[in-house]
């Protein structure tokens, strides 16, 4: 279940919801406007990452003054959305700072660590990434299950534009499933591969792709997303008890986020909310 975050369990911090690129207008500000990333705490374990979008400026922040930082980040897929806040993470600043990043293998041979280092250099960034202070350390992963301390960690590839990984983290019994960016069948059809079946049944908190209305959905089929009405198909078939639709369209404007997602929490089996930057939740076990 959702509790408020004053309960003990994994703490979920949202500090980017927002898909494909940053925005920022007067009608995104309830919301907000940086891209995806998500924070989980517990009290007696590393703090892990969701994505490492615009968003992970905020939760670098929080870090700040942390000795001897360890974080772990799982890493769905390369996007630039998805990628754009390392080199703006302040902790890497920091020769004490270690990063573990959990991402998908290529299937081109080349390796994460390489990728990051041809992205992250001049002349397209100014600082090469092996300059920075802070260690990072890269782990290539695909359909795996692994433990990181008292996490149990489920990750499995999901129908995206190019290699995606879903996650299902557990902790005491509790769990989270995050699924930013989900390929809905290009038919239209409410299906799913059985790797995002595995991640999501019997989810207590299932964050799930929701960028497309399904208008917008008839033109963009091939774009790698998916439409509010899916997430909450897939968030009622695989009896997920919460469901915070995610990766909001960087044109939606908060009054339309708010307005489907009314539409889509009614008679819904989940209990529905938009992601909105800045908010931390709870979530414990169902039987806490």
């Amino acid at each position: 279940m959702l509790m408020n975050a004053s309960q003990p369990g994994m703490t979920v911090s949202f500090h980017g919801v927002r898909g494909s690129t940053p925005c920022h207008s007067h009608d995104t500000h309830h919301y907000g406007g940086n891209t995806s990333c998500v924070s989980v705490r517990t009290p007696d374990e590393v703090p892990v990452v969701f994505d490492l979008g615009t968003g992970v400026r905020y939760f670098g922040r929080q870090c700040n003054g942390t000795r001897q930082l360890r974080i772990v980040c799982l890493l769905t897929h390369l996007h630039y959305d998805h990628t754009l806040g390392l080199p703006f993470f302040e902790p890497l600043l920091d020769r004490d700072t270690t990063l573990e990043i959990y991402a998908p293998k290529q299937p081109d041979g080349r390796t994460v660590k390489e990728l990051f280092l041809e992205k992250i250099k001049p002349p397209m960034f100014p600082v090469p990434l092996e300059q920075f202070a802070a260690r990072i350390v890269f782990h290539e992963i695909g359909d795996d299950d692994f433990a990181i301390g008292k996490y149990s960690v489920r990750s499995r590839f999901v129908p995206h534009v190019g290699p995606t990984l879903g996650f299902r983290l557990t902790y005491e019994g509790a769990s989270v499933t995050y699924l930013s960016d989900h390929q809905q069948p290009e038919d239209g059809e409410f299906t799913m591969s059985a790797g995002a079946r595995e991640l999501c049944e019997d989810v207590d908190l299932l964050i799930h792709d929701a960028q497309f209305t399904d208008e917008e959905f008839v033109t963009k089929r091939t774009w790698g997303h998916s439409t509010f009405a899916y997430a909450r198909w897939v968030a009622e078939t695989s009896r997920a008890r919460q469901l915070a639709l995610f990766h909001h369209d960087p044109s939606r404007s908060d009054h339309d986020i708010s307005r489907v997602t009314a539409q889509i929490a009614e008679g819904c089996s989940a209990r529905v909310f938009a992601a909105r930057e800045g908010d931390s939740v709870n979530v414990v076990t169902c039987n806490a």
